[in-house]
């Protein structure tokens, strides 16, 4: 039998420890209501709080690459159009100096062809220069190189590299002073036409498959990083209906435990009793 004392209440000890641990299991439910996480910072889990501050780094990181990617992206498309333009106008060029090599053409519809060579030329030139994205330009001469990061550590790149489609830059084979002024100049103009508008196919062949590249890699990215932020959550996310449901348990145990230590408490002057 326990011994009757009233400067060690050992039954109001024992509840009140009991209250004092439901009250700290409450205050970490409300925490995990509060704020829709079982882990919410280090002292929760250090360990799986490590794990998912490092998850969320390479998460945040992947955006980085995500922008690099569509950056270049970008950048390949304006010179995929800029491209197709001198294609196009490659097509007039020749059309321009087949009419001119005719050898029954007077002068003044030479000159006429000549003119409207001349000016196609000069667009051309104008398409390959303006072909400029966020300061880069892939088709003129010593254009940019695209390199965009393909992982969170900055160690892998896709790289998309830059072709001349300038005038004379040997993909083009028309020079910035070409003419059709002349049978004869007209004559040699086709051929040059016919292997600049072959090239310029390669090399537009060359940008769409690296434009799919990056695209393709863009989306992967995409996946990952949802990936990513799904694992984080799994890690450190609370399971709001459960943590509900306990909420509730421990409201009624906190108010039994009251209760138990009211009674507990009171046990001590039930003493006087045995004095009267």
């Amino acid at each position: 039998m326990g011994m009757n004392s009233v400067n060690t209440n050992v039954g109001a000890l024992v509840a009140l420890q009991n209250l004092n641990a439901t009250n700290s299991e409450l205050m970490q439910v409300q925490g995990r209501i509060n704020t829709g996480k079982k882990v919410a910072s280090a002292k929760d889990n250090g360990a799986i709080w490590a794990i998912a501050q490092n998850q969320r780094a390479a998460s945040g990181a992947l955006n980085a690459v995500k922008d690099s990617l569509q950056r270049t992206q970008s950048t390949i498309d304006v010179a995929i159009s800029a491209g197709e333009s001198v294609s196009d106008i490659l097509l007039q060029m020749k059309e321009k100096a087949l009419a001119a090599a005719d050898t029954t053409l007077d002068t003044t519809s030479r000159s006429a062809l000549n003119e409207d060579f001349k000016s196609l030329r000069d667009q051309l030139a104008k398409s390959v220069a303006n072909a400029e994205f966020n300061g880069a330009n892939m088709i003129k001469t010593a254009g940019a190189t695209m390199m965009a990061l393909a992982n969170a550590d900055g160690t892998s790149k896709i790289t998309v590299a830059a072709i001349n489609l300038g005038l004379g830059g040997g993909t083009v084979g028309v020079a910035s002073t070409s003419t059709i002024g002349t049978v004869t100049t007209a004559t040699a103009m086709i051929a040059t036409v016919n292997t600049s508008i072959a090239a310029v196919s390669t090399a537009l062949s060359k940008f769409g498959t690296g434009s799919k590249s990056v695209g393709a890699h863009l989306n992967f990215i995409g996946k990952l990083q949802d990936t990513i932020d799904a694992g984080v959550g799994n890690l450190v996310d609370a399971d709001l209906a459960k943590e509900s449901a306990r909420l509730q348990s421990l409201q009624t145990k906190q108010q039994l435990g009251i209760q138990a230590l009211s009674i507990a408490n009171s046990s001590s002057s039930t003493l006087l009793g045995l004095f009267r």
